[in-house]
């Protein structure tokens, strides 16, 4: 069966990521600037949640904060469902498919 790894292999992208105290102004700018619809929130090394275009939806403007005060680790998904890259790929998907989630980091 096909790993996560197999599905990457080739595929060079940088990790794209906001620290929590980010506005969500300037992790949304970060994220159109990179055409990405998520980033990584790390506390130094650590990763301690992501931040979608769902939550800016659902938690910022549907909530009706402003996202020039906004930080993102006030809005942000913490606990994170993650995968590995020796995850199988129909694994992942049916992770997604069950959580329904768009997005799961592959740590090592």
């Amino acid at each position: 069966m096909e790993t996560i790894q197999d599905m990457l292999h080739g595929k060079v992208r940088l990790l794209v990521t906001a620290r929590p105290e980010h506005t969500v102004l300037e992790a949304t700018r970060r994220m159109n600037e990179e055409h990405v619809g998520a980033v990584l929130v790390m506390e130094g090394i650590r990763l301690v949640g992501i931040f979608t275009e769902r939550d800016v939806l659902r938690r910022v403007v549907g909530a009706g904060l402003p996202p020039d005060q906004t930080r993102v680790a006030d809005v942000m998904t913490p606990g994170l469902v993650c995968c590995s890259p020796e995850t199988c790929v129909d694994d992942v998907a049916e992770l997604m498919r069950s959580r329904r989630i768009r997005h799961v980091p592959v740590v090592d």
